[in-house]
């Protein structure tokens, strides 16, 4: 396994729709397994391929429960409710908004195994697969925050740039 270097905001990948996994192969598997070093070494609770300049439809995830997971090619089939929570993200560090997100979601994807699996998910769970989701859409979360409020965060980025030491001290997906 490896850590791989997080991409940060500003770079073209995080913009880029990424392609669908066909099969998941030996080198699909061990992307899988940089992707979670890579996540618990910037203390993260999620990551997406993109954020390391993989542009193809995997995300990890830990959230503390159940152990790291991974996702490949996930869609949310429904989802209910509506939510208002701060976020981060490893491409932003230092940067939070409050975001709106659908409280409970159900999912389909394949696992690291390539079998295919369906879910429901809810909290903080939920929340960390639509972040993750969005970054294989090339959307950030401050697209999600109120103009003015992301207006104000860009600006901010533009005048003092990005802290690269911050996604250790904080709360990140």
């Amino acid at each position: 396994m490896a850590v791989l270097g997080v991409r940060l905001y500003g770079d073209p990948i995080l913009r880029k729709v990424a392609e669908p996994v066909a099969t998941v192969t030996p080198e699909i598997k061990q992307i899988v397994a940089d992707l979670v070093e890579t996540m618990w070494h910037q203390v993260g609770i999620g990551l997406a391929a993109p954020q390391v300049g993989i542009s193809l439809r995997i995300v990890v995830m830990d959230d503390g429960k159940a152990g790291a997971q991974a996702l490949i090619n996930p869609a949310i089939t429904d989802r209910g409710g509506n939510v208002r929570e701060e976020e981060g993200c490893l491409s932003l560090p230092g940067i939070f908004g409050e975001v709106e997100r659908s409280k409970w979601i159900r999912v389909s994807a394949e696992d690291d195994e390539g079998r295919p699996i369906a879910f429901e998910a809810q909290g903080l769970r939920a929340k960390v697969i639509q972040h993750e989701i969005d970054h294989l859409d090339g959307v950030l979360f401050i697209d999600r925050l109120p103009p003015v409020t992301r207006d104000r965060i860009k600006k901010r980025i533009q005048k003092d740039g990005l802290s690269k030491s911050a996604r250790h001290h904080a709360f990140a997906l």
